[in-house]
């Protein structure tokens, strides 16, 4: 079947009480609410059926509304600081295929805080995990350089125990490349979410980005790392 035949549910989350960097979802990145960088990217994307997205919070399903997306919606049950993602999406997932009368086979959820990623990226995302049947779920990542478990310890009683055991000589280049979540792109079947209750599965694809396409927004010093890189890239266009 055609990648273009499945049913892909787009899922952007912006909880209202959001503590490290208030009133994230709205604040501005070049110019523009954060959310809005997420909605127009899954706007241009030509192989997401639906997108939508899912707030307790009036202002942000404004402001969301504004930039042109569709807004269900969440209890405020589950828009508590310790609310785990799966309950959020499993709702969305339902409350969507109501709406629209059908099944999805799979859900891509995209936060906010990754401003970064492109349309050109959920798609390619969607036709790597779609087009293995062996893979049921998929994960953004970008390759780690300077924070490499080489050069990271744990403290026993102020000693310094080294976490990763370097090879004896070996240089940087020749380290085991390892990688680390963006929080860009999740993707998982429809069966993993709502039966399965996970997002991640152990047969996990990697969908690897750039540095600087990885950027997330988890403090205020992040969010004008966020700010240069976008308005950068707006220039370059």
């Amino acid at each position: 079947m055609k990648v273009e035949n499945y049913n892909i549910l787009g899922i952007i989350p912006a909880r209202g009480g959001s503590k490290g960097v208030i009133r994230k979802n709205i604040r501005l990145v070049a110019d523009k609410p954060l959310i809005h960088w997420s909605i127009a990217e899954a706007k241009k994307s030509t192989l997401l059926s639906n997108y939508y997205v899912t707030t307790d919070d009036d202002e942000i399903a404004e402001v969301a509304t504004l930039c042109g997306a569709q807004v269900i919606d969440r209890p405020s049950e589950l828009a508590q600081d310790k609310t785990p993602m799966i309950p959020v999406l499993q709702h969305l997932c339902r409350e969507a295929e109501l709406l629209n009368g059908i099944k999805y086979d799979y859900i891509l959820l995209m936060q906010p805080t990754a401003p970064m990623r492109t349309s050109d990226d959920i798609d390619k995302a969607i036709e790597l995990l779609v087009s293995d049947e062996y893979f049921d779920s998929l994960v953004s990542v970008y390759q780690v350089d300077d924070c490499h478990p080489s050069r990271m310890y744990t403290c026993d009683s102020g000693r310094l125990i080294p976490f990763y055991e370097e090879p004896a000589g070996s240089l940087r280049q020749d380290l085991l490349p390892v990688y680390h979540r963006n929080g860009a792109i999740y993707m998982s079947s429809r069966k993993l979410l709502m039966a399965d209750g996970k997002l991640v599965s152990d047969n996990t694809l990697a969908y690897v980005m750039s540095k600087n396409d990885s950027a997330n927004i988890d403090d205020e010093d992040d969010l004008l790392i966020a700010d240069f890189l976008m308005k950068k890239r707006l220039e370059l266009k």
